[in-house]
């Protein structure tokens, strides 16, 4: 390599030195051309010699460019052939990720359709395992012991799918039947008598002893009770095989739990539930019964003697009889008698005076006339007050029992709700016919005020009439 690259430089530096002595000999020879012909022919054969020597060089510097330009095909050449081998080689790298790519995905989804079907399988086997503990409660309720068995337990799980469909059909054409057994069953009084039971099913029965006969209900822990309703002729009939067009029955989902009868609630145990609010409530409405009869009462008197104040001194009054009439209105008693007496003794007086007596003494009687009035209508809007916080205090108790003891009996929780609202329904039914009745009887009250005010001023027209 060395020998390459100094054969141009030596190729360029004899170049170099041609060039600058070519003008020196030009001029030597242009200078000299006197001198001898040897000093000529010395410069001709210098010249020569320089010129074989050029062109010496310039024929190896020619064929180490070939040889160059040879070597550089020859490495072009197998440059390319590498190249091609590599690329090759790389394409073939490439299916190859490429295969491997596409076989570890296949993997892949096999691992999870695997998985899928495992997790399939374990839901399925913790479907049949519920299905068994099912039908296991569902037959023992019903006599039969059929998973307790060791041939049950030793048997595939097709197997014990059939055998289970198989024991339930028979428990179903069972139950779905009317069927008659002997057994016992208690009276109302609690006695445990022994006679012959009619199954309609599984969800109502007939007892029939010598004693009584009837349908019969759940007494809890799978026994039977007589049940107070008087089905005694039809259960009898059901025994003989006659069954009539009707069927008074009991009908119960489990004999596991006691069924019992729902005893009448008096009004007095009604109220009791609300506890003492509830009776403050119903004090309440017994005060506003009173006062609503006391004001009734004054009202009516207060009414009746203002027609018949206004018919008697009116005659007398047109005939000029004022004393009669004074008398007259005093033998009355009541509030339009004091208001028209008032107007007697002050007829003389003139009329804006007479009038603003009159409206004194309408004043006067006002108290009387809304006698328990406001005492009535504060009741009514007391008492639902009253109930819903009766309603309130006994939610918060119900939610104490249910922080205590959980609402695993809903019948507790819907008891304890029942009787929170009892002071509400008190409230209510004692406020709405309190406060309409206290609004009616505030509107008869205002009716006497201006029928008394009529009454002042017919008399004091009649005066005038009279007088003029």
């Amino acid at each position: 390599m060395r020998a390459a690259f100094a054969t141009p430089i030596r190729f360029v530096l004899l170049t170099l030195v041609l060039a600058a002595i070519q003008p020196a000999i030009a001029q030597q020879q242009g200078g000299n051309q006197t001198q001898s012909p040897n000093a000529e022919q010395q410069a001709q054969n210098r010249s020569d010699a320089l010129e074989q020597a050029y062109k010496k060089e310039f024929a190896f510097l020619a064929a180490q460019r070939r040889d160059l330009q040879q070597r550089l095909a020859a490495f072009q050449q197998r440059a390319g052939q590498e190249r091609q081998g590599v690329q090759r080689e790389i394409d073939q790298l490439q299916g190859e990720v490429v295969r491997l790519t596409n076989e570890a995905d296949k993997l892949q989804e096999q691992v999870r359709e695997a998985e899928r079907a495992v997790q399939s399988n374990q839901d399925n086997q913790q479907v049949l395992e519920a299905t068994f503990q099912q039908a296991e409660v569902t037959l023992e309720e019903h006599g039969v012991d059929l998973l307790g068995s060791d041939r049950f337990t030793e048997m595939p799980e097709e197997q014990k799918i059939r055998e289970l469909f198989t024991a339930a059909d028979r428990t179903t054409d069972r139950l779905g039947s009317v069927r008659e057994t002997q057994g016992s069953f208690f009276l109302a009084d609690g006695t445990k008598v022994e006679g012959t039971i009619v199954h309609v099913g599984a969800v109502a029965a007939y007892g029939v002893s010598d004693r009584a006969a009837g349908a019969l209900a759940p007494a809890g822990g799978g026994r039977l009770k007589l049940w107070p309703a008087a089905t005694g002729e039809v259960a009898r009939a059901v025994v003989n095989g006659q069954y009539p067009e009707t069927l008074s029955l009991f009908l119960y989902e489990s004999l596991n739990e006691n069924v019992e009868t729902d005893a009448e609630e008096t009004v007095v145990e009604h109220i009791q539930s609300g506890g003492s609010i509830a009776w403050i409530i119903m004090g309440l409405g017994a005060l506003a019964l009173l006062l609503i009869l006391l004001r009734v009462l004054f009202l009516s008197r207060a009414s009746s003697s203002t027609d018949r104040i206004e018919k008697q001194v009116g005659d007398l009054v047109r005939k000029g009889k004022i004393e009669e009439a004074q008398q007259a209105v005093s033998r009355v008693k009541g509030s339009a008698s004091r208001v028209v007496a008032t107007a007697l003794r002050h007829l003389e007086r003139d009329r804006q005076h007479l009038e603003d007596l009159i409206s004194e003494g309408i004043l006067r009687e006002q108290a009387r006339l809304n006698r328990f009035g406001a005492i009535i209508l504060m009741i009514a809007a007391v008492t639902p007050l009253l109930g819903l916080l009766g309603t309130v205090t006994g939610m918060i108790s119900t939610f104490d029992v249910i922080t205590k003891f959980g609402t695993g009996d809903p019948k507790l929780l819907s008891g304890g709700i029942s009787t929170a609202l009892v002071t509400t329904e008190l409230g209510l039914a004692v406020a709405i016919p309190t406060l309409l009745i206290g609004n009616l009887l505030s509107g008869w009250a205002e009716r006497i005020k201006d029928e008394m005010e009529k009454a002042a001023l017919r008399v004091t027209n009649i005066y005038e009439e009279a007088r003029g």
